[in-house]
């Protein structure tokens, strides 16, 4: 798997072949063929994804943004998957489509414990998955100096109360 993340992640989707993923790992092609059946197959158990999202009922409002940019701040940093994923999902379909089943069946939940109007979780997961996607694309693929010099307590000062905003505020 490892193998299989690393080299999606640095060719992408298209270029990575099984052959080349099956020689990272030291394993013949056959049995990364037996085990997944084709690329799609080792890209989807490649790219499995679970968020550990925080449960976020009942965390006062003014909790919810740092809770959650804390929380992603360190699978970002603890998981070569979620940098993969992203890598793959802003370059290829099927990743990108892997990216909105991991948004819509974890983060949609998660923001309808705290959100005001349950006909708007669908936005507010989208404005949350802008800010949280948005600093893992800057600091941990583009790797943009200034993002990356930031500490934690510094993101979470910058986006934690834009995040509760997205998240529970009124609607504008």
């Amino acid at each position: 798997m490892r193998s299989a993340r690393e080299r999606f992640a640095t060719d992408g989707y298209e270029r990575a072949t099984i052959r080349a993923i099956a020689r990272d790992a030291g394993i013949d092609p056959s049995m990364v063929m037996r085990y997944f059946g084709n690329k799609e197959g080792l890209f989807a158990a490649a790219s499995e994804i679970d968020l550990r999202l925080p449960d976020l009922t009942g965390v006062p409002a003014e909790e919810v943004g740092t809770r959650l940019v804390r929380h992603f701040l360190e699978r970002w940093e603890g998981d070569e998957t979620l940098n993969a994923m992203v890598r793959v999902g802003v370059t290829n379909p099927a990743g990108a489509e892997r990216v909105h089943s991991v948004f819509r069946d974890q983060v949609s939940p998660a923001v309808a414990a705290v959100c005001p109007d349950p006909r708007q979780v669908p936005a507010r997961a989208a404005l949350l998955a802008s800010q949280i996607l948005g600093m893992a694309l800057g600091r941990y693929v583009l790797k943009l100096p200034p993002a990356v010099a930031m500490t934690h307590e510094e993101i979470v000062g910058w986006l934690g109360p834009t995040v509760r905003r997205y998240l529970t505020a009124e609607s504008p």
